[in-house]
């Protein structure tokens, strides 16, 4: 009975946190006052039109709600990440992206390197491997990160791929329920 109670407590609590943190982003977004925000809204009319507007290459930056993402690079076909006593071996590939993360927003947003996703050609999705992330950053940059703002961080998103597959985009994310903004890869 107790262990019922305590689950329902902690999904109700989660499912509130997500929508506290939706209403948070509306709410900052109605304002005007948020530099993301008054980008954001003088490409109203032409994101609508636009889609690949919204689309960067590596080496440009790419807005996602309250964040700034920079690809710095990306390096695919590595087996092992990590030492030889601490370390973990791909399933298939380990592709590493660098990039740096900006907070273009008024309060801190969380980073979380599991939130972002890549593609190869076909349209496949692939997730990032946190656990393998953990090995390639030395200070758990993409890992649940706070980030206040004006500040940044660069980190390591690490994606395990089959080894036969090239990645062609990646999709950043400022929250797990954000739209996303792609970055092409190549």
């Amino acid at each position: 009975m107790r262990k019922t109670t305590t689950l329902a407590l902690i999904a109700a609590g989660l499912i509130a946190l997500g929508c506290g943190s939706g209403s948070t982003d509306t709410a900052s977004s109605s304002s005007g006052d948020d530099k993301a925000t008054t980008s954001s809204g003088d490409e109203g009319g032409a994101k609508a039109e636009e889609k690949p507007a919204k689309t960067a290459k590596i080496g440009q930056p790419a807005r996602d709600g309250k964040f700034e993402f920079t690809v710095k690079s990306s390096k695919c076909g590595v087996a092992k990440i990590g030492s030889d006593l601490l370390g973990q071996k791909a399933q298939g590939q380990f592709c590493l992206v660098t990039l740096n993360v900006k907070n273009i927003g008024k309060e801190a947003q969380m980073f979380d390197g599991s939130s972002q996703k890549a593609y190869a050609a076909d349209g496949t999705e692939y997730s990032a491997d946190s656990g393998a992330a953990i090995y390639a950053n030395k200070n758990a940059e993409t890992f649940l990160n706070d980030i206040n703002p004006g500040n940044q961080v660069n980190g390591v998103v690490v994606f395990d791929i089959p080894k036969n597959v090239k990645l062609t985009k990646l999709e950043l994310h400022d929250s797990p329920f954000s739209g996303g903004v792609d970055v092409t890869l190549g």
